[in-house]
């Protein structure tokens, strides 16, 4: 029996691959048969057999060029990109803690790594007729909390029109362009607020889970989801199970948004 989802032979490129949901779906797609390049600052201790690594910081024009040269140079193209590379550093209090640096970094962290790269490698696509672009976004775009994120929601924000916009422009092309919006994800970085959260609220780490969680309005399904659920949906969408799917976004959050 044909396995339900294969990437068997599928040249990809997958940023931030050596933690959380990026090294969570370098795993999978390793297991579905594609040749993976991933990509971060430093090198990990571990990576599946035969997949590629070139150490790069995507935050910066020469990073971004240095990866798209590797892709060129050890796949010989791609089929595949899946910008899952985001986060904030951003400090607590409000707009008036966000200088222009700071908002600098959010956008050259969140945004311009996929713009540029996309850039760089969409034409080859477009020559080859085939193709698809993953864009990690956020619900954070819709659901910002002012306090810390906003900043980082508004990358995130903006991050989602320009895949919007380029999935109209180049789908007609035979590439297919697709969001894929996480909720709160139990990374090693959200573990490790938790963790924090628990330590100063003296509770245990599921007291500091559930502070997060309400911060955040609740997860009617009581829990944040796990990397490999979000590498699971990013497969499916890179298969060809979802050929007839473009331009549109797939929030995966438990229930968090609480409107339609």
């Amino acid at each position: 029996m044909e396995d339900f989802i294969t990437l068997k032979g599928k040249r990809t490129l997958i940023t931030a691959g050596t933690k959380g949901t990026g090294a969570a779906t370098v795993q999978l797609f390793h297991e579905l048969g594609a040749t993976v390049l991933t990509t971060a600052r430093t090198q990990p201790d571990y990576l599946p057999n035969n997949t590629h690594f070139v150490s790069a910081d995507l935050t910066t024009r020469e990073g971004c060029e240095a990866i798209v040269q590797a892709v060129q140079e050890i796949l010989g193209g791609v089929d595949i990109i899946i910008h899952v590379l985001g986060g904030s550093s951003a400090p607590a209090g409000g707009f008036a803690a966000l200088t222009d640096e700071e908002w600098y970094k959010e956008l050259h962290l969140n945004l311009m790594p996929a713009i540029r790269i996309d850039r760089q490698l969409i034409p080859d696509m477009i020559q080859q007729g085939q193709g698809v672009v993953i864009h990690v976004t956020s619900i954070q775009r819709s659901l910002p909390l002012p306090e810390a994120t906003t900043a980082y929601a508004a990358a995130k924000a903006a991050l989602a029109t320009y895949s919007k916009s380029l999935s109209k422009e180049i789908s007609p092309k035979g590439i297919r362009v697709v969001q894929v919006s996480p909720g709160w994800i139990e990374t090693e970085a959200s573990i490790a607020l938790a963790e924090r959260l628990a330590l100063q609220a003296g509770t245990d780490y599921e007291g500091g889970k559930k502070i997060v969680m309400d911060s955040i309005g609740g997860i009617p399904i009581g829990r944040p989801a796990k990397p490999d659920e979000i590498a699971n949906l990013i497969a499916f969408l890179a298969s060809s199970r979802a050929s007839a799917i473009t331009g549109t976004e797939y929030v995966i959050d438990g229930g968090t948004i609480p409107t339609v």
